[in-house]
């Protein structure tokens, strides 16, 4: 694929959705790195409807420490994986606030350094909250990448890597966002909704489906 296609790609989805976001809730960059945290092996709504529960009364770093291990647990244990989560979230925050002041640190290597935060979780901290040309690939990405051909990899990393590098830099902030909710929403794993799709004369994708699954 060619930068010609690959901009045209992106003017697609910015005249589709001009100001992409993520689909996690949040009101500070704190929620935002805890809500990311817990998104790991877990979606989007069930991340929202367990920090529904803790967020407006207990959002900050000190909050959380307020309600204590036992608390946390039991407001996230319908995710998956709730334990181990409870346990880093819980030991980021007591890190935040020794060496942070409570403030989210904006360099790869400081995040990185969080339990629980992997390069993953560190790109779209970087990218959403703090403006960084990071891309966070996920198995969305990853598919919507190397199906449409937007950008080839053997695995996470390649894609992610190649991403920053094909797409042209006035698409690359909003990047991300757009390409995960392709893959979400349109450019599904079983059977891609190629009658939908605003890109799919663009794609590179030969088994194209010819009609939507209802």
């Amino acid at each position: 694929m060619n930068r010609q296609i690959r901009t045209e790609i992106f003017e697609r989805f910015r005249a589709a959705n001009p100001h992409p976001t993520t689909e996690l809730e949040y009101d500070s960059t704190f929620q935002l790195l805890i809500a990311v945290i817990l998104s790991a092996q877990a979606t989007d709504v069930s991340v929202n409807i367990a920090t529904r529960r803790f967020f407006p009364t207990h959002g900050t770093p000190k909050g959380i420490l307020e309600l204590g291990l036992e608390g946390l647990t039991d407001c996230i244990k319908s995710i998956g994986l709730y334990k181990t989560k409870a346990k880093n979230v819980i030991r980021t925050c007591e890190i935040l606030l020794e060496h942070y002041q409570g403030e989210v640190p904006n360099t790869r290597s400081e995040l990185e350094s969080l339990p629980g935060v992997g390069r993953k979780t560190a790109n779209v901290v970087l990218n959403t909250a703090f403006g960084q040309p990071a891309m966070a690939v996920d198995t969305h990405i990853f598919r919507v990448s190397n199906r449409t051909g937007i950008a080839k990899g053997k695995n996470v990393r390649e894609v992610e890597d190649k991403l920053i590098r094909v797409i042209p830099k006035e698409f690359i902030l909003d990047a991300h966002h757009w390409l995960i909710l392709h893959g979400r929403y349109v450019c599904v794993a079983r059977k891609p909704k190629c009658p939908e799709c605003g890109i799919s004369d663009l794609c590179e994708f030969k088994d194209k489906t010819s009609t939507t699954t209802r």
